[in-house]
């Protein structure tokens, strides 16, 4: 068992949020740190080389004119004297250099002849070999470093061009690369000698680029190592940053698992920073609100259908017991007595109407719950009540009837389906007015975007304890107006579903002794 939670403590952490935005940061920053390297380097390498060619170019510029003059009379371009010229530390013996004057040796002056007519020079480039190129293209050593190789010879086009085209000061020092015989890479700098009358051909310096290579490599290792020390360095920030950025979002998980085990009354605090974290917060307490109130409502609506399950079996088995009780009387020999068979048979008739229409209600309301059933169209209400004038005349006997229907009342409804409803309402204010003295009344007036119909009568009123639940199915009580005549409390339920099907509402207000007022509210077209 600890072997597999380590294991998970393991893939936890290897999946866990805090350690990818921490590496992700850490390659993010690697990556950069690689790309600016490479840079660096690449303008240290042009920063390097073209200094280099520069200090080279400085020193031919140093370099006196009667050396090419003088080798230029000697031979260049088409005799085969040759004059070799020291310019570089090393060049001949330390020996012949004193015998000649340890002051000549130092202060660079020109050398002195020899029997032969040969210059022994005493000017030095140290690291570097200087090369004259004549006008026929020979190429002639004047300067030798003693570590130096054979000095690299360009494309005679390369050497054609500097003497055609001299140089051009715009373009900065301009410098080649190229290798030796022994392949070892050189930095070669060119100038042509025909500028200001100086003389014809090119002379040509060059030195190895081993030390240019040790200092650049020097430099990017110098940086790798300061690129590691800064990607250590930021390991060791990012991770109680990270730790403390993370923080709310740690306690967010904690709440979320507690929540999980069941916990449901929970909610995550206010957070005002960071936004996202409040913004998660803020949508979670309304996610378990919302939660919290479906659970609800679904418990009220089982608590409903436990209620209404009961209540009509209650309401279904009053008739079943009545019809089975008749049919055991008439089983026993009633049958045979006229009289009594034709009290059995009204009795169950009686009973077996109030059954069907108990199971016609009961589908009914099966049917609004799924809001089918209903189609609301655009019609004028006042005309709708016109027609069941009769009807309602007659369903009201003796009673006063008054009617307020003002014309264009147009709104939306299912004309059969508020028939139904207005004769609900209608026969139950009836039911609850005086035969003689009572009066019933409907009126039609606009409000607030609605067209509102009133069905009013004057009979006894409602307990207001009883207000609240008119509406309620199979709702009964010993002073409730539908059991106290026999209904089975579902014409008010039906009511109210169809009203809210189309859209609109119903509502009751009554006084005890004063009468009742039902009104039904339909979205106005």
């Amino acid at each position: 068992m600890r072997r597999a939670s380590g294991g998970s403590s393991r893939t936890q952490l290897k999946g866990s949020l805090r350690l990818q935005l921490l590496s992700r940061s850490l390659l993010v920053v690697a990556v950069l740190l690689v790309f600016i390297g490479l840079f660096q380097y690449v303008l240290m390498r042009k920063f390097t080389y073209e200094n280099k060619a520069s200090a080279l170019r400085s020193q031919i510029l140093s370099l006196p004119p009667d050396i090419w003059r003088d080798r230029q009379g000697h031979g260049v371009g088409g005799t085969d004297r040759s004059i070799k010229l020291g310019f570089g530390l090393g060049v001949g013996k330390p020996e012949d250099n004193a015998a000649n004057g340890a002051d000549d040796w130092t202060n660079g002056e020109a050398g002195q002849s020899d029997d032969s007519g040969e210059m022994r020079g005493r000017y030095y480039v140290p690291d570097a070999t200087v090369v004259l190129i004549g006008t026929d293209l020979s190429f002639t050593t004047l300067s030798e470093w003693t570590d130096q190789a054979e000095p690299p010879r360009l494309a005679d086009e390369t050497y054609q061009a500097v003497m055609n085209n001299g140089e051009s000061e715009s373009k900065g020092v301009d410098y080649r690369i190229a290798k030796d015989a022994e392949g070892r890479e050189q930095l070669v700098v060119l100038r042509s000698l025909g500028k200001d009358g100086q003389g014809s051909g090119v002379i040509q310096i060059s030195t190895g680029t081993e030390e240019l290579k040790k200092t650049l490599n020097g430099q990017l290792l110098m940086f790798g190592g300061l690129a590691l020390l800064a990607l250590f360095a930021g390991l060791l920030t990012l991770l109680p940053v990270l730790r403390r950025t993370l923080t709310p979002l740690s306690e967010l998980v904690d709440k979320v698992e507690r929540i999980d085990a069941g916990n449901l009354d929970e909610r995550f605090p206010a957070i005002a920073k960071p936004v996202e974290i409040g913004r998660l917060s803020a949508s979670f307490n309304g996610m378990l609100a919302r939660l919290d109130e479906a659970f609800e409502t679904e418990k009220e609506a089982k608590e409903h259908m436990r209620q209404f399950v009961a209540d009509a079996s209650h309401e279904l088995r009053t008739p079943l017991t009545s019809i089975h009780g008749f049919l055991e009387v008439l089983l026993r020999g009633a049958s045979s007595n006229p009289e009594q068979l034709e009290r059995a048979l009204r009795s169950m008739h009686g009973e077996s109407e109030r059954l069907r229409k108990l199971v016609g209600d009961l589908l009914m309301l099966a049917k609004l719950d799924q809001r089918s059933g209903v189609h609301a169209v655009r019609g004028n209400l006042s005309d709708t009540l016109r027609e069941m004038e009769p009807q309602l005349r007659m369903l009201a006997g003796a009673r006063e009837v008054g009617f307020s229907l003002p014309e264009g009342m147009y709104c939306l409804y299912d004309p059969d389906k508020i028939k139904q409803v207005v004769i609900n309402l209608f026969h139950n204010a009836v039911q609850h007015t005086d035969g003689d003295g009572g009066a019933v009344s409907l009126s039609i007036h606009r409000a607030g975007g609605f067209v509102n119909l009133d069905v009013d009568d004057n009979g006894s009123g409602i307990d207001p304890a009883h207000l609240p639940h008119v509406f309620d199915r199979f709702y009964r009580s010993d002073s409730s107006r539908t059991r106290k005549y026999g209904g089975a409390g579902l014409g008010l339920s039906i009511s109210k579903s169809i009203v809210d099907a189309l859209g609109g509402g119903i509502a009751v207000a009554s006084e005890p002794g004063r009468g009742t007022t039902f009104t039904i509210r339909l979205l106005e077209a």
